[in-house]
């Protein structure tokens, strides 16, 4: 097997791997209640999907 003949800088690695930064996840408007939702996801603000209600939303207990 080949073996790299010197040590690979960090400056060299981070050239390579430049491209591999995470994307932030896309945040959409929830078309019932304005609220801001992961797209394809049920909106956790009012429990709407689309055009229909698909959870039913518990208000939350606050002492």
């Amino acid at each position: 097997m080949a073996l790299p003949k010197k040590k690979t800088s960090k400056a060299r690695q981070g050239k390579r791997r430049s491209h591999l930064q995470p994307t932030p996840p896309a945040i959409d408007a929830c078309p019932h209640c304005h609220g801001p939702k992961l797209s394809h996801r049920v909106c956790p603000n009012c429990g709407w999907y689309g055009d229909r209600e698909a959870i039913e939303v518990k208000p939350s207990k606050k002492k």
